[in-house]
């Protein structure tokens, strides 16, 4: 009865880590305490935001992107990271390809593209500007450079400007910095002969629904923090909900992907009403920042400072902005999930791992071991404990045998037994939940961070991030044929397998057939499950075996010797006696 309870408890332990985790750790996904919420819809009394005096419309029959691009006369963007242009018409940033990052883990894959203008497929744009009572440019207002700026770069900032003809003057300054954040600064000089009421604003407007990666453990979609908290907001839930609005002093919002993020950051020192918004016909998505709003006189000027970053989510540039610019929890973009305390500074200590030895693959490698150094004492209890628990299995299966008719008394003899000889029946169970927070944190970390992305390791693993890309059904491709995905089991998580049956090999066996086979089948199902795990996730799984394969036969067999010697005293030779 112990024995079935004890393979029950493991087998569950074992489950609970590949399925329950899913649900438990990242389904839920509540943020580090006190500063998260998941989609709120607090509604701050501010008005719908206006569509930057003029209505985006959704063309029938949308344009080509390389089409789009030649409606307008823009300015080109050349950054070290990015590359793209400034439309004149509307002075937004609609076009932006990121240098660094490919679609694939082919280099000579195409780049990928974060913005599109407005009349082109998958549109996603980013404008600022004013808003009131007098004429003010619109997505149609054409503006000019002012200067001999030919192109915005990181060293050279581009001025662009615009008359209403009614003595209102616009000047609109953009930096760019090397990585991925534009600065804009927008001012307004009045010659009119009256008072002008208006406020500035700033949105990311984006066209058409984005394929997400579809998984629970990942949020893609509107986000935010406001007013110190996270929100996340689904797609769909923009639909239903229409608007959500909040008002703020700090903080920031946009749109995530997996990968990357478009976000506005206002003036950290000033209210701003922000506004989530969705419109179902079209599928047209919206993150908007709105400021209080002030009183233009005659022969003064008005400014606003904003930022936008749009590119890809480098944990270490994220904390970087944070810290130097003061944008409030800005690592939050990257959904580290539940164990955020945990997931965030591992990821750290791995990326240390990988400056230091070029590769990602080795920094896992290595990372293992620190772990395995760390809870070695652990280890060490558990299997001087497992080593015991070998040695007295005879001593328990007498026991059993002789309570065989009475369960009840049988279960506690060997209770008793257990407490005598100071062994624990689930000692086994230990190792893996040792391991068990790091699993769940190096999941989160080959899933979320952009630095895992396209990482190679060494042979046929190309992309770390991704699942083993061979198959034994084709022999690792010496049958030329792709099998389908339910049967790419690749070599990384075949070892897998073959350790942990390894491991079971050396740990206490059941003495049920039954049980004994019931345990065969779980190294079978794990090997499946992880197969379509991240590479370098299977690989810290199989070293971090093999590493525990090593250490349980030295401490075994040690453990096994004192046991012995406990157990079976040494005869002592006679004493010779002097006669």
């Amino acid at each position: 009865m112990s024995e079935n309870k004890n393979l029950i408890v493991a087998i569950g332990l074992s489950l609970s880590i590949l399925f329950g985790f899913q649900y438990f750790y990242e389904g839920s996904k509540p943020k580090p305490a006190p500063v998260i919420i998941k989609e709120s819809i607090t509604a701050a009394p501010v008005p719908l935001p206006a569509q930057s005096n003029a209505e985006v419309l959704v063309p029938a029959q949308p344009l080509t992107r390389e089409q789009s691009l030649a409606l307008h006369k823009r300015v080109p963007v050349k950054t070290p990271k990015v590359t793209g242009s400034i439309n004149l018409v509307g002075a937004r940033l609609d076009d932006l390809s990121l240098k660094l990052y490919r679609e694939t883990a082919d280099p000579k894959s195409p780049e990928i593209i974060l913005l599109s203008p407005e009349q082109s497929k998958d549109a996603y744009f980013v404008e600022f500007g004013w808003l009131g009572t007098a004429k003010f440019p619109d997505s149609k207002s054409i503006w000019t450079i002012q200067g001999p700026q030919a192109e915005l770069t990181p060293t050279q900032p581009v001025t662009l400007t615009w008359k209403n003809g009614e003595g209102l003057k616009f000047e609109r300054t953009i930096n760019v910095d090397e990585n991925y954040l534009f600065t804009v600064t927008d001012r307004v000089t009045s010659d009119a002969q009256a008072d002008i009421q208006l406020k500035a604003y700033s949105q990311v407007t984006r066209i058409g629904k984005p394929t997400t990666s579809g998984y629970y453990i990942l949020h893609e979609g509107a986000i935010g923090v406001i007013n110190g908290r996270l929100n996340e907001v689904d797609y769909d839930k923009l639909f239903k909900e229409n608007a959500i609005q909040q008002t703020t002093t700090g903080g920031w919002l946009g749109f995530t992907d997996k990968y990357w993020l478009v976000a506005l950051i206002p003036n950290q020192k000033t209210a701003a009403h922000t506004t989530f918004s969705g419109q179902e016909k079209g599928g047209i998505f919206r993150c908007h920042i709105e400021y209080d709003g002030q009183t233009l006189k005659p022969g003064q000027t008005l400014e606003q400072t904003q930022y936008a970053f749009t590119g890809a989510k480098v944990l270490s540039l994220l904390d970087g902005y944070e810290e130097k610019l003061g944008f409030n929890r800005f690592d939050l973009a990257v959904d580290f999930g539940w164990f955020y305390f945990l997931t965030k500074p591992l990821f750290y200590i791995l990326e240390f791992f990988h400056q230091l030895l070029g590769n990602l693959g080795l920094a896992i490698l290595l990372l293992t071991v620190l772990v395995k150094i760390l809870f070695f004492p652990l280890a060490n209890k558990s299997f001087k404990s497992m080593a015991r628990m070998k040695i007295l299995g005879p001593k328990m299966e007498l026991i059993k045998q002789r309570y065989a008719h009475d369960k009840a008394r049988m279960n506690q003899e060997l209770m008793d037994f257990y407490r005598r000889e100071k062994v624990n029946p689930v000692s086994g169970c230990l190792p893996m939940l040792i391991q068990a927070p790091i699993f769940f944190c190096l999941y989160k970390v080959f899933f979320v961070t952009i630095e895992m992305r396209h990482a190679p390791f060494y042979g046929w693993i190309h992309d770390l991030s991704s699942p083993d890309p061979t198959s034994v059904f084709n022999l690792f491709g010496l049958i030329p044929w792709t099998p389908p995905s339910v049967l790419m089991i690749g070599l990384w998580p075949l070892l897998m397998g073959i350790t942990m049956i390894l491991q079971q090999r050396l740990s206490p066996q059941p003495a049920d057939p039954v049980q004994a086979k019931m345990m065969l089948i779980m190294p079978v199902m794990f090997t499946y499950l992880f197969a379509s795990f991240p590479a370098g996730l299977v690989i810290y799984w199989a070293w971090s075996n093999m590493l525990t394969i090593s250490q349980q036969v030295l401490i075994t067999r040690r453990a096994e010797k004192q046991s012995l010697v406990e157990i079976i005293p040494p005869k002592r030779k006679p004493s010779k006696t002097k006669l």
